[in-house]
């Protein structure tokens, strides 16, 4: 008798790598799509300035502003700018980490302080800083104090709101256990309440840190002679367009960069939770 094989079924060769190039692609596709908007809307800027459909004396284009950008940086113009900025952002972020995460679990642990203050978290989250600039002014006047304070103010309130959710969210059984067992207040904090909530907590500093940067162009632009959004008014205001669209994009730049960090410190903590 002689027995028959089935023919082993053929694969193109390339089918891996397809594979391997369709994953990488499901993988960074919010990457590759944000990347892909953002080219488009310089392709569509340069094609609008290069038809004269826009003016370049007041807008600028992606070449002028790439021109400018690489000046501002061989002449080291730009590093005392972004040094100043960066100073009192830093200082505004550490005060804002420092004092929000604990008062946000605080908050959200104690519900007679929740009541209490919940009035006063919304009408400052919800009332625009800005009109509050010439009593700081009034008080504090034109310093690094001021900007410092503006930025803290700008950072700490989505951050104190996120944290508090996360505390008032909590597990019932965690609550118990912790009953239970004694658990004494701080170490609760320390053991439950701040693991629980850590996804909230990066939550709220992701929000933290895109507002405290709008916070310190903002104290830039009315309480500073020097710092980015002083830079970017005072180009704006001799007309000189393509370096403050060059201030702009660092802005934005940085805003990207401090976005993408705490992202990642997101994903790399709170996996677990499916944080994204």
């Amino acid at each position: 008798m002689s027995t028959a094989t089935r023919p082993r079924p053929t694969t193109p060769k390339n089918t891996p790598a397809a594979e391997r190039g369709s994953g990488w692609a499901a993988r960074h596709s919010s990457g590759l799509l944000g990347t892909a908007g953002i080219v488009i809307v310089l392709l569509a800027w340069q094609i609008s300035t290069s038809a004269g459909l826009v003016d370049v004396t007041f807008s600028s284009s992606p070449w002028r502003t790439a021109k400018a950008e690489v000046t501002l940086f061989r002449s080291g113009d730009i590093y005392p700018v972004l040094g100043a900025t960066g100073y009192e952002l830093l200082w505004g972020l550490l005060i804002t980490f420092v004092a929000g995460i604990p008062l946000g679990l605080v908050l959200g642990r104690s519900k007679v302080l929740h009541d209490m203050t919940e009035p006063w978290v919304n009408i400052l989250y919800s009332v625009p800083y800005v009109i509050f600039i010439p009593i700081i002014i009034f008080w504090f006047g034109i310093s690094n104090t001021s900007r410092v304070l503006i930025i803290v103010w700008a950072g700490i309130l989505p951050l104190i709101i996120n944290v508090t959710t996360g505390v008032r969210n909590l597990d019932n059984d965690y609550n118990r256990v912790a009953t239970v067992f004694c658990t004494p207040r701080l170490t609760f904090f320390r053991t439950v309440a701040l693991p629980a909530t850590l996804p909230y907590i990066l939550a709220g500093i992701r929000l933290a840190v895109g507002r405290a940067l709008v916070g310190a162009i903002v104290a830039e632009l009315f309480l500073a002679s020097k710092g980015l959004g002083f830079f970017v008014q005072n180009q704006t205001s001799n007309f000189n367009m393509d370096a403050a669209m060059a201030g702009i994009v660092i802005l934005a730049v940085v805003a990207l960069i401090l976005n993408w960090t705490v992202r990642l410190i997101e994903r790399r903590f709170t996996h677990w939770a499916g944080a994204h």
